[in-house]
């Protein structure tokens, strides 16, 4: 028997009993939820706090296949938004959700039972509250709008924005890059979507496949480095469309160019570590440069504060990796082993290209 829209909310997303964010002093029940900004805000960080606000949304066939696990879905659906907060330095404190289903029937009740475990075991493992949002009848489709608070100091914001690299700054990385992409083509390929030419190892081993689909469903935001880099970090931005076109908005908001060194890239793979796919250099750069759906935060920091990054890693548990240096001269340039710069043009997703 199918539910009716308030019994499904009711029962699936209205969490009576779970802990809530002191932020939050009104959730899901009335027309609007409550932020309280003190001393809500104020319990919830030290010091006065800016709100951080980001979207997401995920639609079927475009962000995610249909028979994606859905409590894997459920947990990319808030990670894409965590990792937003995380690239801004923001302590993550609620969000809301609008869902559209295609029906509500006995299957369908299973599929959310599972897609909100996915959702809130991340939720409550970052104190953020589902507060609110919208449930409708429609193709699939998940949009979250995550809030985050940024503490001030001395009146100043401390969050990390895309705008702050300065020639001279090292350019780092979080965990690895590329897997996701490398997940996405070979899933495609097994859903028959094999365009001619397609790379011969699309065919992954079962091990190799395992490993790089989590990376592409369930993706680690780094909410944790991204807090330890407050006040450290120039500039900061997640990677969700890959490598060059996110590092492109580095580079326009800071009025700078980049060097990347490609030897450094082509190892970031975290998959062919394994020994079990023969990738070559080459096509582990072209992974690392253009896949998308990494969430790992981008970042500079001037080369005096090398330590302190590392540290900052350390404290978030997080690996990092110095992938190159911002420069004055303007644009992007992939160098190799000896400085040289590398020939070929490298793109990222574009919804509408």
């Amino acid at each position: 028997m199918a539910l009716g829209e308030f019994e499904l909310i009711a029962r699936y997303f209205q969490r009576n009993a779970a802990p809530r964010n002191p932020a939050v002093a009104l959730g899901i029940g009335d027309d609007c939820a409550l932020l309280q900004a003190t001393p809500g805000l104020a319990n919830a960080l030290p010091t006065d706090a800016q709100l951080a606000i980001s979207t997401d949304m995920l639609v079927e066939g475009q962000h995610f296949f249909a028979d994606v696990d859905p409590a894997a879905l459920g947990h990319k659906a808030l990670a894409v938004n965590l990792s937003d907060l995380a690239a801004c330095g923001a302590q993550p404190l609620a969000f809301t959700l609008a869902l559209a289903l295609p029906d509500s029937n006995a299957a369908r009740l299973n599929w959310i039972d599972a897609f909100t475990r996915g959702l809130f075991a991340l939720a409550d493992a970052h104190g953020c509250t589902l507060m609110g949002g919208d449930t409708t009848r429609g193709p699939l489709n998940i949009c979250i709008t995550a809030l985050g608070a940024v503490p001030t100091a001395q009146g100043r914001s401390q969050a990390l924005l895309r705008s702050g690299a300065k020639p001279g700054d090292d350019l780092w990385v979080s965990g690895t890059l590329g897997d996701a992409r490398l997940a996405l083509l070979a899933l495609k390929a097994q859903h028959g979507d094999r365009s001619p030419g397609a790379p011969r190892w699309l065919q992954l081993p079962p091990e190799v496949l395992k490993l790089a689909r989590t990376r592409l469903e369930r993706p680690t935001p780094r909410v944790g480095l991204g807090l330890a880099l407050r006040g450290i970090a120039s500039a900061c931005m997640d990677l969700s469309d890959g490598l060059v076109g996110d590092l492109q908005h580095i580079l326009e908001a800071s009025r700078c160019g980049a060097r990347l060194l490609a030897p450094v890239l082509s190892d970031l793979l975290a998959s062919h570590r394994l020994n079990s796919t023969a990738l070559t250099p080459p096509e582990r750069l072209s992974l690392a440069l253009s896949g998308g759906d990494d969430y790992e935060l981008l970042f500079t920091a001037p080369a005096t504060r090398r330590e302190a990054v590392v540290a900052a890693a350390g404290v978030a548990d997080t690996p990092v990796t110095r992938i190159g240096q911002i420069e004055v001269q303007e644009g992007l340039r992939v160098v190799d082993a000896q400085g040289q710069r590398l020939a070929g043009r490298f793109a990222s997703f574009d919804h509408f290209a």
